[in-house]
Order: C-alpha cells, then structure tokens, then sequence
C-alpha cells in the first residue's frame, strides 16, 4: 500500500464512520464505548482531535500529564467532550475526514489502524453494524503486530494468528483464526473481538486480555 492508497483507505474509512456518527440518537452518544470510561461522545471528541491538536498543544498536554501518555489522550477527549455538543463533535469529525497530516509522534498507518478500532469501539456496544474491509484491515494488522504502541509483541507471543477472509498470517505457536477484522481488535488489546475467533490458542489470548 503506497502513501496515496493509504491516504485513501484512511479517508474512506473516516467518512464511513461519519456516516455511523451522523445517525446517533442522544442517548446513543452517552453509552459507553469499548474505550474504558470514555462513553460515545468522549471517543468522538478524541477522534476529532487527530486533526485538531496543533504540536505545541500536544506537547503542553503532555508536560500537563507528567508525560503519561494515555493520561494525556483521556484528559484532552474528556475536556474536547465537555466544550463542543454532539452535532459539533459529528460535523468537526467528517471535515477532518481528508486530512492528511498526522499527530505528533505518530507513524503513517497509525490513523489507519485509530479509525478501524475506534469505528468497533464506537459501534460494537451499540449493535450498529459497522464492516471492516479486509483490503484496509490488513495493512493495519501488519502494522500493529510490530509497533511498540500497540503492546501486540507480549499480547500474541507464542501464536499464530491467521485471517479467513485474506491471505495473511502472523507468528508462531498455538493458532488463533478468523476475521482479520477480529484480529486487528485483539492485537490492539480488545476483547471484544474473541467471539469471531477460533483455534487452540483462543483460550490463552482470551487469558492476557482479560
């Protein structure tokens, strides 16, 4: 996948989801999403954010944080939250859908990988149907298995996962198969996507994820 492929798979996917945003009703945007203590609308305003948070405000959150990384991504969803209504939110998130540029410190698939897991974290506890196209799921998935980030060295150690709707493969061990889509959720430390999944190493991934 070449800069611009990825560029338009990121877009794609960001204007799918708009598309899902678009549609909530009130009490949809106060459900809780995957994201631990976020509800819909604290994820939305984190997702407006990539386009948003200029270098010098990122840097400031950061020292605001003590330089806790995840401190940092809650304290500024939460406060984005609290600014800017629900319509604000959806209509801040679909302009930011084309843009090209990245947060600080990011690399260029990590947008790719945000807007594909972010999409389940929003949906999946709202029982909207939400695809996962395996032709942008898998440069995510190639992608996190490696980056630091993610924790996926340590959370997939000793298996092997396997997509059934692509030709991909990752790791050694007892095998974990099916949906690549599922596969990316729980690289990315998501539970969630263990009832898609099948195999001899189920068992022991289901164990580091809980």
């Amino acid at each position: 996948m070449d800069a611009a492929e990825l560029h338009a798979a990121i877009t794609a996917e960001r204007l799918s989801l708009a598309d899902v945003i678009d549609t909530l009703t009130p009490d949809q945007w106060r459900h809780p999403s995957l994201c631990t203590g976020w509800t819909v609308d604290t994820l939305v305003a984190h997702l407006t954010l990539t386009s948003r948070i200029t270098p010098f405000e990122a840097v400031r959150a950061m020292i605001g944080a003590r330089f806790d990384i995840n401190r940092m991504i809650d304290r500024t969803a939460r406060a984005r939250a609290a600014e800017y209504p629900p319509a604000d939110l959806a209509a801040q998130y679909r302009e930011s859908a084309t843009w090209t540029g990245r947060p600080l410190g990011t690399r260029p698939r990590d947008p790719l990988v945000d807007v594909l897991v972010h999409g389940q974290d929003l949906a999946r506890p709202l029982h909207i149907p939400h695809a996962m196209p395996p032709d942008h799921v898998v440069p995510a998935l190639e992608y996190a298995v490696a980056a630091s980030f993610y924790g996926a060295s340590t959370r997939l150690a000793g298996l092997r996962l396997v997509a059934t709707d692509a030709d991909w493969a990752h790791g050694d061990g007892s095998e974990v198969h099916g949906p690549s889509g599922e596969l990316l959720l729980v690289t990315t430390g998501r539970a969630a996507g263990l009832p898609g999944l099948e195999g001899p190493g189920v068992d022991e991934l289901a164990a580091r994820l809980s």
